[in-house]
């Protein structure tokens, strides 16, 4: 866990920003969304890939945090990585940089001595109202931003948003600590009861309880991002209660990992890949794949398509059909029969044939919030307001 600054702000703006009505969802587009916008693979020989050795395109990434947090900035980073390995792609970064007037300047220096014309400030407190200053002054520039929430007519043509559906390696993860929680007692480490939290939650359990239905959820609310005291407190109360299987929705999953380490307990992570922090117990983890996102911007890009011209849709949001999420790679702890339910789930999410949210479906107070022949699939608005944790879980969102 850094000691340099608390990622509390960005965490929370951004689980705010998801939460507005119908941006998220009905109002996206995703990039096989766009008959003008083909996505062909780097390597593949295909007309993007000469278009792509031959023109270069700059783009920087800034982060609020240190780039090795294991969490939401070291995530950032390994996907600027990965973009930055495809032909014609030159990349510029800058960490720990505060959500104030100091990142209109980092944008700006990266813009106009390092020859940015694309830009990914990474944090959700940078957008508004940061990225929607310095966008009109740099018309020719893209900035594209985690989270944020376009508003067409209102904010500048030059700026886009993406995201992704992390809830959906939550559910994988899910069945593989159902797998290894031989008691049936998972807990979850969570910051604050706002509906994409409580989503990682209940898909979580939702996953577990394909595997065990009478699998439970302890749920523990920290009361904030990046409180490191209370995220070991939390894990021990966990251990000492008998809870086989831990995992979390918080900044840095660091202090947690390496906490159920000590205690002889599973964890499965989020964010990035945490099992050098529990080389044994170390089941799996909910990783975002920033480095497709990044690489089908650069490939759009190389081919002229803008913001601008419409080339490039202003909202951007996928799951694992769309290649934006993953698990990581299963811990030496994890039994073959897990493996095998874990990776039937995540290949069904991809062909979209899963739907983790279709009635009869309760709450843990017993009362039905999805009925019989009612489904929400990822794209649907309404799971975005989830206010209920689901049947399995215990705790309340209240506390």
């Amino acid at each position: 866990m850094s000691s340099q600054r608390p990622l509390s702000i960005p965490r929370r703006q951004i689980i705010r920003g998801l939460l507005a009505a119908g941006a998220f969802g009905a109002t996206s587009r995703l990039w096989v969304g766009c008959a003008s916008t083909p996505t062909p693979q780097a390597g593949s020989g295909s007309p993007a890939s000469s278009v792509a050795a031959a023109k270069e395109v700059v783009m920087g990434f800034i982060y609020v945090g240190p780039k090795d947090d294991y969490g939401w900035n070291q995530a950032h980073f390994e996907g600027r990585e990965g973009v930055a390995k495809l032909p014609g792609v030159k990349t510029v970064e800058q960490a720990s940089v505060p959500e104030t007037n100091e990142v209109q300047e980092v944008m700006l220096n990266m813009i106009n001595q390092d020859g940015a014309t694309v830009v990914f400030p990474t944090s959700f407190g940078y957008y508004d109202p940061h990225i929607l200053k310095v966008a009109p002054g740099s018309p020719n520039v893209q900035f594209f931003h985690a989270g944020g929430l376009y508003v067409e007519g209102k904010h500048p043509k030059n700026v886009g948003s993406y995201f992704a559906y992390i809830d959906e390696a939550q559910y994988v993860a899910g069945i593989v600590a159902a797998h290894m929680a031989k008691n049936g007692k998972l807990g979850f480490i969570a910051a604050k009861p706002i509906p994409q939290v409580v989503r990682n939650i209940n898909s979580y359990t939702l996953g577990a309880r394909t595997v065990n239905p009478k699998a439970t959820t302890q749920v523990i609310f920290t009361g904030d991002w990046s409180l490191p005291v209370k995220e070991a407190e939390a894990a021990n109360s966990m251990a000492d209660q008998g809870i086989e299987v831990i995992t979390c929705h918080v900044d840095s999953p660091k202090v947690i990992m390496e906490t159920a380490e000590r205690r002889g307990i599973y964890c499965t992570g989020y964010h990035t890949n945490q099992s050098k922090l529990a080389p044994k117990g170390y089941l799996t983890g909910a990783e975002w794949d920033w480095s497709k996102i990044y690489g089908e911007y650069a490939r759009l890009i190389q081919e002229g398509k803008m913001t601008m011209d419409g080339g490039i849709p202003h909202l951007v949001r996928g799951g694992y059909k769309e290649g934006f999420v993953k698990v990581s790679e299963y811990g030496p702890a994890v039994s073959d029969a897990a493996k095998k339910d874990a990776d039937a789930a995540k290949a069904a999410l991809e062909t979209e044939t899963l739907v983790i949210y279709k009635g009869p479906l309760k709450d843990n107070t017993g009362k039905i919030v999805i009925p019989e022949g009612k489904e929400f699939k990822q794209k649907d608005t309404e799971l975005e307001k989830m206010d209920w944790l689901v049947e399995g879980v215990l705790g309340n969102t209240k506390s």
